[in-house]
């Protein structure tokens, strides 16, 4: 099924997340899908069906006893019409609702009539998201079937910082939307985030990767029907759904981790911002402050990308190049010096690259180039597998 051909019910509930929903909405729609939208009565507080009505082009839906649609059974109509369901955000009342079963709004009403798969996408303050009774009430939904993205962990709206965040809409986007088959039965090894080198027990060297990038390769990749291994330096993201994950810290551990598994990969994407140098020495103890000036000595870290792109009956290769300044010149000079099959070059800075929800990237190969714009990172993942996709392709035959 296209993304053209994908009918997909987008449900909304009262949260501050629901802003994202819009969001949601238009990356649905941009990539083809036709939505349809139902918001709860809380819902309505934070957003408005006509804001959805005008990205969608759909009516939104917000009652179950509508008499504009009740009397051809409209919510049954929306049903039957469904191929899938996410709703996002999903609150924790609505969570408990689901989970017991209630029907007592339009909704509920929906989830629990139809037949296509549902999603949620949890949000709500960490205390409530890490509560026993969400705990039990996500148990409950999981073994029904539902389907859970996210949260993420970071700050939030009431000013405290913890899991329970809305994933992004992109990310949200890619795993509605990304399933294929351009990889089907292919192994994929994607290293993400950053890598932490020790100064002392409480210090380290370290770089701004938040692995989002990595995070939504990686969820682009079993969508297209990979099995995706993911090699991550230390992250505040919820582990995606279908992927196996290594947790790492330094570089040396991200190199060990990569080569236990190479040998089974048939593509390797160095998405981390692996560290380039450790300190020559860490210090088992906290260093004290002795003089206005501390010295340290650094040595080169292993090169992975470089390593693995060498290996003789090595997986297809691709790499990232973060650069500030000649971005064309410095990510040739990689393709090249790395011997990688291919690069992907962002910019970072003045809102691109690490710590930022969008990107854009320049993609060269031997015989290629090409633009991926400025993007949503979890939509740009998309785009980027699918260009992975064919440039392998051509290359293969």
């Amino acid at each position: 099924m296209t993304n053209r051909q994908k009918k997909i019910l987008l449900g909304v509930t009262g949260g501050i997340a629901a802003y994202k929903s819009c969001e949601l909405a238009r990356l649905l729609v941009q990539a083809g899908a036709s939505v349809r939208t139902v918001l709860t009565e809380a819902a309505t507080r934070f957003v408005t069906p006509m804001t959805f009505q005008a990205l969608t082009g759909n009516p939104a839906r917000t009652r179950l006893f509508d008499e504009d649609h009740e009397a051809a059974m409209g919510h049954i109509e929306l049903v039957r019409w469904a191929d899938q369901v996410i709703v996002a955000p999903a609150t924790a009342d609505f969570l408990a609702r689901l989970a017991q079963g209630r029907a007592n709004d339009l909704l509920t009403t929906l989830c629990l009539a139809t037949g296509a798969p549902v999603t949620v996408a949890p949000a709500m303050n960490h205390r409530m998201w890490q509560h026993p009774a969400t705990r039990r009430n996500l148990a409950l939904l999981e073994e029904m079937g539902v389907r859970c993205i996210g949260p993420d962990e970071g700050d939030q709206a009431c000013g405290e910082s913890g899991p329970g965040r809305m994933s992004e809409p992109g990310e949200i986007a890619a795993l509605l939307l990304g399933e294929g088959e351009l990889f089907k039965g292919r192994n994929v090894m994607v290293t993400a985030g950053p890598t932490r080198e020790a100064l002392d027990p409480v210090r380290y060297l370290s770089n701004r990767s938040s692995g989002r990038m990595g995070f939504a390769l990686a969820e682009a990749f079993h969508g297209q029907g990979a099995r995706v291994t993911l090699v991550t330096g230390p992250v505040s993201l919820a582990t995606p759904p279908g992927i196996e994950r290594i947790d790492v810290e330094s570089a040396q551990e991200m190199r060990d981790a990569v080569f236990e598994r190479i040998g089974e990969q048939d593509l390797f994407v160095g998405c981390a911002a692996v560290a380039d140098y450790r300190p020559e020495d860490s210090s088992p103890h906290k260093i004290k402050k002795s003089s206005d000036i501390l010295k340290l000595r650094l040595l080169r870290n292993p090169d992975i990308l470089a390593e693995v792109a060498a290996l003789d009956d090595g997986p297809w290769t691709v790499g990232f190049a973060a650069e500030t300044t000649d971005l064309e010149r410095h990510a040739r000079q990689k393709l090249e010096g790395k011997g990688v099959d291919m690069i992907a070059a962002n910019r970072v800075g003045r809102g691109l690259g690490f710590e930022v929800e969008e990107n854009a990237l320049e993609v060269f190969w031997k015989t290629g180039q090409q633009t991926l714009p400025q993007q949503d990172k979890g939509v740009l993942a998309r785009e980027l597998v699918a260009l992975i996709a064919e440039v392998m392709g051509k290359v293969n035959h």
